[in-house]
């Protein structure tokens, strides 16, 4: 007698089963098809970890809005009390050159992760340092610089020894900061990483960004001994700069260029004999400034077409 097992129960189809295991029946909806692209096939799966546009997490980006605005406030409020503020800040042990270099290499992370924004951070001080360096040349006691995130650092001093001076020491961050962003370029060349490049461009931005003809920025303490009419025309350019790339630090930039413009205005209408010796520069002064203020901006142009790096954005 022979015995008869029941015919096993059909199994359950899997229809986003692996092509090499089964192929769909003719009759059978292919549900793969439904999720893929009706001309080249390509099946588009969910990312789990979403993004925004600009590349960053949301936690990040939550994170950095939130930094934006306690700086926006620090700014406003740096503007409101001006330097009796940051003298206040001085006396506090932890807001030293080392410290507030640390906070700026953190903040500057979130951006850019924490090896470009110690370079940055360094070729700040490389530039910083210029000025404190042409203002003990020129007498004038310095303090060492002080970092402050997002808005770059700030050097105290007691400058009003002349226009001429003012331009040296103005000039001489823009010089030394140059010359920091390229001394780095043999290391680029010889190593071919795109980060050297990329630090590189950045340093010379920074500094040719710096020479724009308004103060309080360097290129307009270069026209204190130039032409004090280009600060109007400065700041003329620094409000369509604004316009274009509108953020909370060209806004706060923007502000204190208006106040000291008005300020300087101002005070050459008054006309006194302080004033007026203070604006009177010798012509080869003059034209000294002028060549060192065009090379600059010939240099730091050139090298960053120079160490540009063209990027794609993904699809």
């Amino acid at each position: 007698m022979s015995a008869q097992w029941p015919a096993p129960a059909p199994r359950p189809v899997d229809p986003l089963a692996d092509d090499a295991e089964r192929e769909p029946a003719a009759s059978e909806p292919d549900v793969r098809a439904a999720m893929a692209d009706p001309l080249t096939g390509q099946v588009y799966q969910p990312d789990p970890t979403p993004e925004t546009l600009t590349g960053m997490p949301h936690d990040r980006q939550r994170l950095w809005k939130r930094a934006g605005g306690w700086l926006l406030a620090i700014g406003l409020l740096a503007l409101k009390f001006g330097k009796a503020a940051f003298v206040l800040v001085k006396g506090v042990k932890i807001f030293t050159t080392a410290g507030t270099m640390l906070v700026s290499v953190v903040a500057y992370s979130f951006i850019w992760g924490w090896k470009f924004a110690a370079g940055f951070v360094l070729l700040l001080l490389v530039h910083e340092m210029g000025h404190v360096i042409q203002l003990r040349r020129e007498g004038v006691p310095a303090s060492a610089p002080m970092f402050i995130p997002f808005m770059g650092a700030v050097v105290f001093a007691a400058m009003d020894k002349d226009a001429t001076a003012e331009a040296r020491v103005g000039l001489a961050g823009p010089v030394l900061g140059t010359l920091g962003a390229l001394a780095l370029l043999p290391i680029a060349i010889n190593t071919g990483d795109d980060f050297w490049y990329a630090l590189i461009f950045t340093g010379l931005f920074l500094n040719l960004f710096n020479l724009l003809p308004v103060v309080p920025l360097d290129g307009g303490r270069a026209m204190a001994a130039l032409s004090p009419k280009m600060w109007a025309l400065g700041l003329v350019g620094l409000v369509g700069l604004t316009l274009v790339f509108p953020n909370p630090i060209m806004f706060i930039i923007l502000l204190l260029g208006g106040y000291e413009t008005y300020r300087r205005w101002k005070e050459r209408k008054t006309a006194t004999p302080e004033v007026m010796a203070y604006y009177k520069v010798k012509p080869v002064h003059r034209a000294a400034v002028a060549a060192v203020y065009l090379a600059l901006i010939v240099v730091c142009a050139v090298g960053m077409e120079l160490t540009h790096i063209e990027r794609s954005i993904p699809s």
